[in-house]
C-alpha cells in the first residue's frame, strides 16, 4: 500500500535511521526536495503535512550525517597530505 509520499509504509525510515541509512546522499537530498515541494504546494491535510514534515526531518538528518562523514574524510586526507596532522593547514 502506498503512503502519502509515494513509497510504501515499510520503506519509511524509522527514528534510528535503519532504512534511511541505506539511502545515498543524493537519494536523500532528492527525496527531501520532493517532500519540500509537496509541502509548499499545499492542499494536504494536517496529518499528511505532519507526516511529510517528519519525513523531511529524517531525510535532513541523513543528509547531515552523510555530509559530516564526507567532511571528516576530507579532513583526514588533508591532514595526511600536509604531513603535520593539522586539517586546517594550507597545502
Amino acid at each position: 500500500m502506498a503512503d502519502s509520499d509515494g513509497g510504501t509504509a515499510g520503506e519509511r525510515p524509522d527514528e534510528t535511521g535503519e532504512q534511511a541509512g541505506a539511502l545515498s546522499y543524493e537519494q536523500a537530498r532528492d527525496e527531501l526536495a520532493s517532500v519540500v515541494k509537496r509541502l509548499e504546494a499545499g492542499g494536504l491535510t494536517l496529518e499528511q503535512s505532519l507526516e511529510l514534515w517528519e519525513r523531511g526531518e529524517r531525510l535532513a538528518a541523513v543528509c547531515g550525517r552523510l555530509l559530516d562523514g564526507a567532511r571528516a574524510r576530507l579532513s583526514a586526507v588533508t591532514a595526511e597530505r600536509s604531513g603535520d596532522g593539522d586539517p586546517d593547514a594550507p597545502f
